[in-house]
């Protein structure tokens, strides 16, 4: 029993506090996380996926750990850590994408977790209900149900330990406080590592400082210089890498100067704040703003922006610090993405969901705090809480939809953003891969429609119409695309195809080799030897044969069409020869065992050219034609009986075979007599 002397707990208490301990908001943080994201776990791989994952050779090359961190790679930017992390991943479940996507999720989880403890140890109001929000908000399922962004996540996990180790260095006395510096300092370079726009963390170190009423000192620019340094290095390196390493088509077609960047800039900032507060139609891809100065509307963004900032600036007493805090950390999280600096992905969209993940906290640690203050001695804010937690995690389930895999990401998409040139040629990809060729085509027919200039996408159009024997209309496409970008092979190979097929042998050899001054591929080389035949340019047909069974030994068609080549050429013994060493390769391949066999017949080998027909004839025992080559030779050689024997199996096999008939007629003529 309690002594007297000790007041008696209150009824409820033990519930209360086990509900409010710190452990168990956490795990009820990452438990909201992984419900919410039930449906992402269940997806596949989508976009540029291919390039961070499946199809990128640094996760299972034996010295692939060395290129991803000391080469300068083709792989997109620099991001060693995001590689590395990759790599482990296949190593432990190799291309399944629910332990890549599981990983995406629980960093999330953590980050929430990481979130609220940031804001409660600046005593941000309402910081679980911040965090909770920041978790389940619909704008992140970007960056969490898209495995290429576990950059994204993977560098905001580091962030937010550094400036966990950074308030800790700010309490502290000295030298205990140096250790928390390092560590701040430790974790800052795997941020980096993960995303170069981590590289804002300065600004949020200064943050810190002013958030908890730290008078200025000249010993703060010793202390953030090295940040500083590491941020800019670290940002200085991933516009070179994105500039000058060709990653990507130099048909790079966004410029703008400072004044529209500038618009462009302070739209951005609103469209941004505007999906946190009303995440509707939620896309992959937004539509493409025409930023122009002489538009008077486009300039009232930044004039909004100008007078939000000076009218925060001027109630900063009465509101406090911590919603000028967080709105700083908003636009100073988003500043690399602004437009201040050209991404690639500008010429599909200057704003996408992903780049505001660690923005977003800034404006929701303000939103969480307005709403408890508003509900404030009402009673309800577990209430209106709980509601807008359950809305925002129906969102975000409902969001993960969208990513489950490449047809929803692109449907979702071109429903929402309709002229994404960019969203229907990809779309129209995917449909083409699954042979749904009528639907393709259409979604080609749209993007080249909303991006005439496109060579990739001309050339896929005109490509999809060859496929369909649609030979008229397809090469006006093609012809477009090399207009645009010479230098692209699958056009040119298209356009030579095409050339062939309607009969214009000299125009199809003319692209054919300009195709094979980009790519030496194999295919291509063949057509184009097909095509030196039929202009009977023998020789030119049969040097390209000749290149094709060096790169592909074990093709035999190749074999085929060389000796096939050579004794029109009348080299019926080289001829020979190549049957010979084809075989080597494909030594039950029914095409080389036949042409051998018929040169062996030219030859008057017959005994040799029967051995051919019997090895086909293994291969392929219900081939009549076999069967007839195989009766004719055993005539040759004198063989009536097992002549008549393979004469009657040929028509077995196929009744109307005149030639067996009627030779089977004579023999049995040449008995009677």
């Amino acid at each position: 029993m309690a002594s007297p002397s000790q007041p008696l707990p209150k009824r409820g208490s033990e519930s209360s506090d086990w509900w409010c301990h710190p452990a168990t908001l956490a795990a009820l943080l990452i438990l909201l996380v992984v419900a919410a994201y039930l449906p992402a776990l269940r997806a596949g791989f989508i976009w540029d996926d291919d390039a961070y994952v499946t199809q990128n050779p640094m996760l299972t090359d034996p010295h692939g750990l060395r290129e991803i961190w000391f080469s300068t790679h083709k792989q997109s930017q620099y991001f060693p850590l995001v590689y590395t992390t990759f790599r482990l991943e296949h190593a432990l479940w190799g291309f399944n994408p629910l332990g890549y996507h599981l990983v995406n999720v629980l960093l999330h989880s953590l980050n929430a977790v990481l979130v609220w403890l940031v804001l409660k140890r600046l005593q941000i109001p309402a910081a679980w209900l911040a965090a909770a929000i920041f978790a389940l908000h619909p704008v992140q399922v970007e960056s969490v149900a898209w495995v290429t962004e576990l950059k994204n996540i993977e560098s905001l996990l580091f962030y937010l330990l550094a400036v966990l180790a950074w308030i800790k260095f700010d309490e502290l006395p000295a030298p205990a406080r140096w250790f928390y510096y390092a560590l701040a300092l430790a974790a800052y370079l795997p941020a980096l590592f993960a995303k170069s726009t981590a590289c804002t963390l300065p600004a949020a170190l200064v943050l810190v400082f002013w958030l908890r009423n730290r008078r200025f000192s000249w010993a703060w620019i010793p202390q953030i210089l090295p940040f500083l340094f590491l941020g800019i290095g670290l940002g200085a390196l991933a516009v070179w890498w994105e500039g000058h390493l060709g990653n990507f088509n130099q048909d790079f077609d966004v410029s703008l100067n400072l004044w529209q960047r500038a618009l462009l800039a302070g739209r951005a900032l609103w469209f941004y704040a505007g999906k946190l507060v009303w995440p509707a139609n939620l896309a992959f891809s937004y539509p493409h703003w025409d930023i122009n100065l002489t538009d008077p509307w486009q300039y009232l963004p930044v004039a909004g922006c100008v007078a939000l900032a000076g009218l925060i600036w001027r109630c900063r007493l009465k509101i406090g610090r911590a919603p000028v805090a967080g709105l700083v950390f908003f636009v100073a999280a988003l500043s690399p993405l602004l437009g201040f600096f050209m991404e690639y992905t500008f010429r599909y969209s200057y704003v996408a969901d992903h780049y505001q993940y660690n923005a977003s906290i800034g404006l929701l640690a303000i939103a969480a705090a307005v709403l408890v203050r508003m509900l404030a001695g009402t009673g309800f804010v577990p209430v209106v809480s709980g509601v807008l937690l359950l809305v925002l995690g129906g969102l975000t389930w409902q969001q993960c939809g969208a990513y489950q895999n490449f047809e929803t990401l692109w449907r979702d998409t071109v429903a929402k953003n309709p002229a994404s040139w960019m969203a229907h040629h990809n779309l129209g990809i995917e449909l083409s891969l699954q042979g749904k060729t009528d639907q393709a085509l259409q979604e080609y027919q749209a993007s080249v429609a909303l991006h005439p200039g496109g060579d990739v996408e001309q050339g896929d159009l005109g490509g999809t119409l060859l496929l369909e024997g649609r030979i008229a209309e397809a090469i006006p496409h093609l012809q477009a695309a090399l207009t645009v970008n010479p230098k692209l092979f699958a056009a040119q190979n298209d356009l030579a195809l095409a050339y062939a097929k309607a009969g214009e042998l000299d125009q199809a050899a003319a692209h054919f080799a300009l195709a094979l001054q980009l790519t030496n591929s194999p295919g291509t080389l063949m057509n184009f030897g097909s095509v030196q035949e039929r202009l009977g340019k023998l020789d030119e047909a049969i040097q390209c044969y000749r290149q094709v069974t060096t790169q592909c030994p074990t093709q035999a068609v190749a074999w085929h069409r060389l000796a096939t080549a050579l004794s029109t050429a009348g080299h019926a013994d080289q001829a020979v020869a190549t049957y010979q060493r084809g075989l080597q390769f494909a030594p039950a391949d029914t095409s080389l065992l036949l042409g051998l066999g018929n040169a062996y017949a030219f030859q008057t080998n017959y005994s040799g050219a029967e051995t051919c027909f019997r090895d086909a004839l293994k291969a392929d025992p219900a081939s009549a034609g076999l069967h007839y080559n195989l009766a004719v030779m055993l005539g040759l050689e004198g063989k009536p009986d097992a002549e008549r024997k393979e004469l009657q199996l040929t028509l077995q096999l196929n009744p109307n075979f005149s030639a067996a008939r009627q030779q089977l007629a004579r023999l049995a003529a040449a008995h009677a007599n």
